[in-house]
């Protein structure tokens, strides 16, 4: 896609499609951060579903060689992607390119070059990249007993859950190398998918995606009188924030933190960091929780953050 431009004028466009949290995104930002990437574009631009409207309606974008990320979280219009198409390859070089990242089977017709297909991991795959992210620099071998937690936690989060949310947890058991913490962790997800069951009727990846709140009491190793729940804010991840100014006032706490030292729990409600991308453009995964009457005095404890760009996405 790199060599050689589109004819007839009309930009290059790979379509990468794949099921929610299956990696489109990472694989992107890996390609993005790439050197010969980088140095074959003047600039690469991050576009939304809802500004290519805005685009085809006005017909501008940056000039010069640009790679342009679309991500797409519904269908498109044939017209408004025609005249997106067409305001790419009036206002840029030829030799500009297009992703598109799409759950969608059908934005492969959008593409010219062959699409990428990203399928979900096979369970020895997926068991491998989690104990990579679990263990860090330690090996495997020389904790057994980690290891066969680690080896049932895989299958929980494949069979249950998803490789995003596995990726905050193996962050957490990587700080703390024990028999006990990892059980309890463990433990505690296998008591969250009961609670919601018998609270709300349905698993918490299903209440994720249509924005339900999700209690997630068990999580936290010493939990506190009054449930914590969360509300998913977005069904996909993306650069683009939904934070409103209102949520973004709230105290700001890390999941990590709020797992592993209850007292930064602040009083009533608050936004949690499930997990900070470590690529550009270093997306924070946000949830909004209503926590009920916390701790007195605990806001004051809540972990700063940096000024990053934050989103809102579900765990």
């Amino acid at each position: 896609m790199l060599q050689h431009g589109h004819p007839g004028g009309v930009p290059a466009v790979l379509p990468i499609i794949g099921a929610p949290v299956v990696g489109k995104r990472t694989l992107v930002a890996h390609v993005c951060k790439d050197e010969r990437v980088q140095s074959h574009f003047s600039s690469i631009l991050h576009l939304n579903g809802d500004s290519l409207g805005r685009i085809a309606e006005h017909g501008s974008l940056m000039s010069g060689s640009i790679l342009v990320v679309v991500e797409l979280v519904s269908d498109v219009h044939e017209e408004d992607w025609g005249k997106f198409c067409s305001a790419v390859a009036t206002s840029m070089d030829n030799g500009s390119k297009v992703i598109i990242i799409s759950r969608l089977k059908n934005s492969e017709r959008l593409g010219t070059v062959e699409p990428i297909f990203l399928k979900t991991l096979s369970y020895e795959e997926f068991s491998y990249l989690f104990k990579t992210l679990a263990f860090g620099s330690a090996n495997p071998a020389q904790h057994p007993r980690l290891a066969r937690i680690a080896d049932e936690l895989a299958r929980e989060f494949q069979s249950e859950w998803s490789i995003g949310t596995a990726n905050p947890f193996a962050d957490i058991m990587r700080r703390n190398l024990s028999v006990h913490f990892w059980l309890c962790i463990l433990s505690g997800l296998r008591r969250v998918v009961e609670r919601n069951l018998s609270l709300f009727g349905e698993h918490p990846k299903l209440l994720a995606r249509r924005r339900r709140q999700i209690d997630v009491t068990d999580l936290v190793l010493h939990p506190m009188d009054s449930p914590l729940r969360v509300v998913a804010s977005c069904t996909s991840c993306s650069s683009h924030t939904e934070v409103t100014v209102e949520r973004e006032l709230l105290p700001w706490v890390r999941f990590a933190d709020l797992v592993m030292y209850p007292g930064v729990r602040p009083q009533g409600d608050f936004n949690v960091v499930v997990w900070e991308s470590r690529l550009p453009p270093y997306t924070l995964f946000v949830h909004f929780t209503t926590s009920g009457n916390g701790a007195p005095g605990a806001a004051e404890q809540s972990t700063p953050l940096s000024g990053r760009k934050r989103a809102a996405v579900h765990l």
